[in-house]
């Protein structure tokens, strides 16, 4: 059997230059991105690394592109082309939003079967129904953001395009969910805890993360999986009255989601959870670096961060762990659980938003307008 040398040569090539923003861009799957990806795919994410593009993009860009790739590859038998006719924009959009009812009597509406099978072996097909809405639109926005990148022009604001999306959208109606079924607030969080032991370096490295994760305003995961030592700073202690005082420890954030590298956003622990940090940090002797690592059979704590879908597994295994279902919550619910806890207690959402740092008053509003609903007067009127 004849071996394409130059082919493997090529994959191999790309494959190196992945790992050159490995650090950058974490990647589970480099040898199958390289082969999926093209010589001007990766160059395009290096330049986007030196141009100090947010990790988080860099991930979703990259996820993006792959699974275009692959869908390319599957349903035209090519790399796609830049920039993307029409025509092959609205095949993408009829191949990920159809109507179930409609294919049941037509079996060639939506994503051919052939196509279909081939993105399902890659593994880059998981969803056996249409996609969500809002996952075709972020593919599109990332297909017209690397574009762009390349200095070109598409077509993803043509009319033709918004009105496919918008009569899909209509054939395919979702109840909209929340990222994390129920929130983790304090009372969960407590049943969390309690799976942690204090004699163990993963229970304690599991609780600091919870800890933190949940009182410094709800953090995503990928701000706590990439929390380093050089952003923790000691602060005064706060007094409290009759009692010892509390410990406090700021957490500058640096770039986030919603925020710049040079924002100077700072959040705050106090109590607890910087007692928690700290018994952490000792215990796998780190004094700078990663916080937060990964720990092996055998006890050895990695060099390196946990990649972020880490915390999310440590949520669901502590929910599993205290007799909950693991299906109900994940890490996006320490951040819903934050917001939900304060509404609650009756912590004003102002003062709420400078610990989570949601910048917007609509979307932080939300917990807080189900918590007052839930007891006000409107809902108890048979009192």
């Amino acid at each position: 059997m004849a071996i394409d040398r130059p082919a493997d040569d090529a994959v191999h090539r790309r494959g190196e230059q992945l790992d050159t923003i490995a650090s950058v861009l974490p990647i589970d799957r480099r040898d199958k991105l390289a082969e999926i990806l093209t010589d001007q795919d990766v160059g395009t994410l290096r330049h986007l690394v030196n141009q100090g593009m947010g990790e988080n993009t860099l991930r979703a860009l990259t996820s993006d592109l792959a699974y275009l790739q692959a869908w390319s590859l599957a349903a035209i038998g090519g790399s796609l082309p830049w920039p993307a006719p029409e025509a092959l924009l609205l095949k993408f959009v009829a191949h990920h939003l159809w109507d179930p009812e409609k294919r049941l009597s037509d079996p060639q509406h939506g994503m051919p079967a052939a196509v279909e099978s081939k993105l399902r072996i890659q593994g880059f097909l998981k969803s056996l129904g249409p996609h969500a809405p809002d996952t075709v639109r972020r593919r599109l926005a990332s297909w017209s953001t690397l574009t762009k990148w390349r200095g070109l022009q598409g077509t993803f604001s043509s009319p033709a395009l918004k009105s496919a999306i918008r009569l899909s959208v209509r054939a395919t109606p979702r109840p909209r969910k929340r990222k994390s079924a129920k929130a983790v607030t304090v009372d969960v969080l407590s049943h969390l805890l309690g799976t942690c032991r204090m004699d163990s370096l993963k229970d304690l490295r599991d609780r600091a993360i919870l800890m933190v994760a949940f009182a410094s305003g709800g953090r995503r995961r990928s701000e706590i999986a990439g929390l380093r030592t050089e952003q923790l700073n000691t602060e005064a202690s706060i007094p409290v009255d009759g009692d010892a005082p509390l410990p406090s420890l700021s957490i500058h954030l640096g770039r986030t989601k919603t925020s710049g590298g040079d924002s100077g956003e700072v959040v705050y622990l106090t109590g607890r959870p910087v007692d928690a940090l700290n018994a952490w940090l000792e215990a796998a002797r780190i004094e700078r670096g990663s916080v937060f690592r990964a720990i092996d059979r055998w006890g050895n704590v990695s060099k390196r961060g946990l990649d972020p879908k880490a915390i999310n597994d440590i949520v669901k295994q502590r929910a599993l762990l205290a007799g909950l279902d693991p299906r109900e919550f994940s890490a996006h619910g320490l951040r819903s659980g934050y917001l939900t806890e304060a509404a609650n207690r009756g912590i004003p959402l102002p003062e709420a938003m400078e610990q989570s740092r949601h910048r917007s008053v609509q979307q932080a509003s939300e917990y807080y307008n189900s918590a007052t609903r839930r007891s006000g007067r409107a809902a108890r009127l048979m009192d």
